[in-house]
């Protein structure tokens, strides 16, 4: 899924602990998207934020995502560490097979593996394993990634499990699995977009999803 980021990079802003700051954050790229955005439901009642939309090569806004909980740090993961709760939602539009903008080839279409990718990816933005050199961060990163793909690509393999969590308020099956760095999830709605999320910290068996009415608040 080819797109770039626009907003607020979901990259390490400092190691050691430090936050991306919410004045950085901006709601333009969100509101510029032809699609409805998610988040958790009402019954999550802590902070919501906002995170980073993704372009296609035209500008089109493709994906984004919002934040909930705890604003998640770049930091080695040591043993006891209180590494915060949050959970993030991601939100993919549903695009068939379609014609570049010059008209010379097809974009790929986006699917529910697309949102799995993002989520998968997305977790591991904010995580890397204790007692690893700084140096090897970026070929770690690199191999995780590629994993997180072949996964995602592979939504009925042994690597994931069935959860059923609501979404706009109706039952609706996800494609779920959980790792060291915290747990994935992807599944799509009725309101032509693919759903991905991913966290720690608060468990996923009891979230619920539901369509942002007004994105601008979360400004």
């Amino acid at each position: 899924m080819e797109t770039t980021s626009r907003a607020v990079e979901q990259t390490p802003a400092a190691e050691g602990g430090q936050q991306v700051p919410s004045a950085r954050r901006t709601v333009d790229g969100y509101l510029e998207a032809p699609f409805p955005w998610y988040g958790l439901d009402e019954a999550f009642t802590g902070r919501r934020w906002l995170m980073q939309v993704g372009t296609a090569a035209d500008g089109a806004v493709e994906h984004g995502s919002i934040g909930h909980g705890d604003e998640p740090s770049v930091r080695h993961e040591t043993a006891g560490e209180d590494r915060g709760k949050f959970a993030v939602v991601v939100t993919v539009a549903a695009n068939p097979v379609r014609r570049s903008p010059d008209g010379t080839g097809l974009l790929e279409a986006t699917s529910v593996s697309s949102a799995a990718w993002l989520a998968g990816v997305g977790l591991l933005t904010f995580t890397w394993p204790g007692q690893m050199d700084h140096s090897l961060r970026d070929d770690w990163l690199d191999q995780q990634t590629e994993t997180a793909w072949v996964l995602a690509d592979d939504l009925e393999g042994s690597d994931w499990s069935t959860l059923s969590l609501p979404v706009d308020g109706v039952p609706t099956s996800f494609h779920y699995r959980e790792s060291e760095f915290g747990w994935v999830l992807a599944g799509s709605t009725s309101q032509g977009v693919h759903v991905g999320a991913y966290g720690r910290g608060m468990s996923a068996y009891g979230l619920g999803f539901a369509m942002i009415k007004d994105i601008e608040t979360y400004a």
